[in-house]
């Protein structure tokens, strides 16, 4: 016969082994653990948590969570142009989007240790304040709204091509940047993207 003592311990055990607290713990593990092994696959080419080392390939810690998941899904529904992302992005669904822009938009962003033509620097700053600081806050640090991306401290290639594709409507750009590139264009011409994307790159 079990005796009250052992009785207890077992209800004690089993209370413990079916608790609520623990299988919400438990899930809330391997939901870290999946999102931790989702979020790898992009280290190969972005970096350890997002900090990008190419010159050719920005950094995507830090940005805000609704730019990276309509840009992803931009490559991913073919609305963007891309080398790999495009293929890449098929491979992700919806949600598997939206918890990778939770999880990278958690990473501390850190500018890029590059080189920049200084004689650019002053004229980029000029347009920058000019032409873009209404959204692209604080030099270009910090985003006004959760559609903007940060422009400090990113590659200077990667900016150049990607301001070369809003400049050939390869982008869409939102109507208000549609209009600030087209005066910019008009006044400056490539040399006004030239600087601007040397300016961002000076911010280190």
């Amino acid at each position: 016969m079990i005796s009250i003592t052992h009785k207890l311990a077992i209800y004690g055990l089993l209370a413990i082994l079916f608790s609520p607290h623990l299988f919400a713990t438990s899930s809330l593990a391997m939901e870290h653990e999946e999102t931790t092994i989702l979020a790898l696959s992009c280290s190969g080419c972005h970096g350890p948590d997002g900090v990008s080392q190419g010159p050719s390939i920005p950094s995507i810690a830090g940005l805000p969570k609704e730019y990276f998941t309509e840009v992803m899904l931009g490559f991913k529904l073919n609305q963007l142009p891309s080398t790999a992302m495009g293929q890449i992005a098929k491979a992700y669904s919806r949600s598997e989007l939206t918890t990778l822009a939770e999880y990278f938009s958690k990473k501390r962003f850190q500018p890029s240790k590059q080189a920049f033509d200084p004689s650019l620097v002053k004229k980029g700053a000029k347009l920058h304040e000019k032409f873009c600081e209404e959204c692209h806050e604080k030099g270009g640090s910090s985003a006004k709204d959760e559609e903007v991306s940060i422009l400090a401290g990113q590659h200077l290639r990667y900016l150049l091509w990607t301001l070369n594709d809003f400049k050939k409507n390869k982008r869409k750009a939102s109507r208000k940047m549609a209009k600030k590139m087209r005066k910019l264009l008009k006044k400056e011409g490539n040399a006004g993207l030239d600087a601007l994307a040397h300016y961002y790159a000076s911010q280190q």
